[in-house]
């Protein structure tokens, strides 16, 4: 059986700022260009971003919306899924990933960044919410680098 990608959620404010939008880009482009598979709530903003970025290296997008409509989705989300869940989706996202990216802060990234802690599931923090338990990094590149070091780690141990 071939080996799984990593599974990367990248999670950050739906109105995000220009700089937020562009690092969270970077962040979609890296996961991509190392074959790893962008998880995210299909949403605007950060989530957008990501998943463009994560598309112009021709990546695969997995979107977890929180409606019941896919057309819903961003643009730049390959498999969208609607859930019906709300905000509760949330859970879903970080569940479905190896490692959780945050890029900004808002009150639902606070809550995907919790549910990461919560669950074990490898938390690396960008311009976000400075917690126990999130990896701060300084900038995409190191962002990228170490979720999918964790990520990995966390497959191989599977």
């Amino acid at each position: 059986m071939p080996e799984q990608p990593p599974y990367v959620a990248v999670v950050g404010p739906s109105r995000c700022t220009p700089e937020q939008a562009a690092a969270a880009e970077e962040v979609g482009a890296g996961i991509a260009a190392a074959g790893g598979v962008l998880v995210s709530g299909g949403g605007p903003g950060v989530m957008e971003a990501a998943c463009r970025g994560a598309r112009s290296r021709r990546g695969v997008t997995l979107g977890l919306l929180p409606g019941l409509d896919r057309r819903e989705a961003n643009g730049w989300v390959t498999v969208a899924v609607p859930t019906g869940l709300g905000e509760l989706r949330n859970g879903l996202v970080v569940r479905a990933a190896d490692v959780v990216v945050a890029v900004g802060a808002s009150a639902g990234t606070l809550s995907e960044m919790a549910l990461a802690v919560g669950t074990g599931v490898p938390l690396v923090g960008l311009g976000s919410y400075e917690l126990e338990g999130v990896e701060p990094v300084g900038d995409a590149a190191a962002a990228v680098a170490r979720a999918l070091e964790l990520a990995r780690t966390r497959v191989a141990s599977a």
